[in-house]
């Protein structure tokens, strides 16, 4: 019992330190990781079910969110540079800027995380809502044009 209470303890103090130190971002990357933990347990399960398994097929998956976390890095580091280069020129914004990308590709990988768990979910016979479908997808569509109008397209 009190080894499980000094997990709940360290838990609890890492979440209120990130979120100390990232603030309302901090719980963007608090729910990404959650997100990326469900959907690999989820896709898991899928092709265990299925028979399909294989330790290959899990290893690229690992893969993969592994480049997403590096995308959303850069993101960040994209982020520190606007930031840095926004304060030292002698140019002033209407608002203050802190960030901008970083939490837009959160909440597209979140959003994307999300729909592969309700899709994951669904093929292994639970019952999804059409309109959980639909709203993951009207956000991540958002989301998307949101990112577009940033760079200018559309």
């Amino acid at each position: 019992m009190d080894k499980l209470l000094e997990v709940k303890k360290t838990v609890t103090a890492l979440m209120a330190a990130l979120s100390a130190f990232l603030g309302w971002m901090g719980w963007l990357v608090v729910l990404y990781a959650v997100s990326m933990g469900i959907d690999y347990l989820t896709g898991s399960a899928l092709a265990a079910k299925n028979g399909d398994w294989q330790s290959q097929k899990a290893r690229e998956g690992l893969w993969h969110k592994a480049g997403s976390i590096l995308a959303v890095i850069v993101a960040a580091l994209a982020d520190f540079l606007l930031g840095l280069v926004l304060k030292n020129l002698p140019l002033r914004l209407p608002f203050t800027y802190t960030v901008l990308l970083c939490p837009v590709v959160l909440v597209w990988y979140i959003l994307t995380e999300m729909g592969s768990i309700v899709e994951n979910v669904g093929e292994m016979g639970a019952k999804v809502p059409a309109f959980l479908k639909n709203i993951i997808a009207v956000l991540h569509t958002g989301v998307e044009e949101s990112g577009d109008k940033l760079v200018g397209k559309k």
